[in-house]
């Protein structure tokens, strides 16, 4: 689990949205480590690379940077990095979004997939995330499957 804020990297602040998405992927019987690191599209894509290449991570779901202003590039980022799109995640996050709020269609995530890892945006808010983990999770034991076989 990836925080992008540039905040909270300079140990500032307090992290809500992360410890959300990790109570959740916890709830979910997943093992979890946290990152955090700042809006910077270099730096968010080395460490992406970095988890993605390691042995064993099956997903990486990142939080913040997804939104309209010059500094969130968490998508960009991550474009840089995936090889193969995976964008019914990022779409179903967007559309079921809609259902809660109006500005969801502000989110621009991406999900895609490098090598054996499957890649996710998630919104920066810990309600949206709360709102869209519900789409998501019953997919990853059929995902993480299909990606052993990659």
């Amino acid at each position: 689990m990836v925080t992008v804020s540039t905040t909270l990297a300079r140990g500032e602040g307090e992290a809500v949205s992360g410890p959300r998405l990790v109570e959740l992927c916890e709830a979910a019987g997943l093992e979890v480590s946290r990152e955090t690191v700042s809006d910077d599209r270099e730096a968010i894509a080395a460490l992406l690379r970095r988890l993605a290449d390691g042995e064993g991570v099956r997903f990486i779901f990142t939080t913040g940077g997804t939104g309209l202003t010059s500094d969130d590039v968490t998508p960009e980022a991550t474009g840089d990095v995936i090889e193969r799109d995976a964008p019914g995640y990022a779409e179903t996050i967007r559309t079921d979004s809609r259902d809660h709020t109006p500005l969801g269609i502000l989110t621009r995530g991406v999900s895609g997939v490098r090598g054996r890892t499957l890649i996710i945006n998630f919104p920066g808010n810990p309600k949206a995330i709360g709102q869209s983990w519900p789409v998501v999770e019953p997919t990853l034991e059929h995902a993480a499957g299909l990606l052993e076989r990659a």
